[in-house]
């Protein structure tokens, strides 16, 4: 389950990394990536209390009725069972809606989807130099792949096409909760990434990622894919 396919059509594994790695200060040395486990198992913990919380409370104020004013939700791997357990949260991904599409058509496992997206590892802080040779901090959200470049814009974005299959379980979790036209910000823990062996270069062991997806058209299968206007 890995989204190895990706880099393939892209071409690109945006490291945007400034000499940060060995920068020496007073004899020490500093690592971005220090604790990087422990730190990123709490920076999704953080997402699923935000999602538990607003969804909890929007069930009480309006019952059933609870998923049309709230724009946080939690769902469970579609590759493991579903009796769901709100404490196995490394068993799901949690979702922040920043639009709900208009579509109807949910992908399932054996489609094909056009989509943009743009991925992200935890925020951490790199100690790099300035203008005056001066080492500082700086906390930075670096960009591990994309679909798109500069703030995105649906007008003139180029959406890429993959098969849900070739994709992390995370990620095709997610796609398949989709309707064409939502854009949703994704938080996957590294349990339904690329785990314990990271991913080249690009993705650390143990990350938490963060995945910005539009999805602009589903494609079921034997349908035939148009191509691109």
């Amino acid at each position: 389950m890995e989204i190895r396919h990706l880099y393939c059509l892209l071409g690109v594994a945006l490291l945007a990394l400034v000499a940060f790695a060995s920068c020496s200060e007073n004899e020490g040395t500093w690592d971005p990536y220090y604790d990087w486990a422990s730190r990123n198992e709490q920076w999704f913990a953080s997402a699923t209390d935000s999602a538990v919380t607003a969804i909890s409370e929007a069930q009480a104020l309006y019952g059933d009725d609870w998923e049309a004013h709230c724009d946080w939700r939690r769902y469970k791997s579609l590759l493991k069972a579903q009796d769901y357990d709100s404490r196995l949260s490394t068993d799901s991904i949690c979702v922040h809606i920043l639009q709900r599409g208009t579509g109807t058509l949910s992908p399932v496992w054996t489609d094909t989807v056009r989509l943009n997206f743009r991925a992200w590892l935890m925020p951490t802080t790199y100690r790099l130099y300035n203008d005056e040779n001066e080492l500082v901090d700086s906390v930075m959200q670096e960009v591990f792949s994309q679909s798109y470049y500069g703030p995105y814009d649906e007008q003139t974005a180029a959406p890429q096409l993959m098969s849900l299959g070739s994709t992390i379980e995370g990620f095709s979790t997610a796609l398949q909760y989709m309707v064409e036209g939502d854009d949703w910000n994704v938080y996957i823990p590294s349990t339904l990434a690329y785990g314990s062996s990271g991913s080249g270069t690009a993705v650390p062991p143990y990350s938490t990622l963060l995945f910005r997806i539009n999805l602009i058209a589903v494609y079921p299968t034997n349908s035939g894919v148009p191509d691109w206007k």
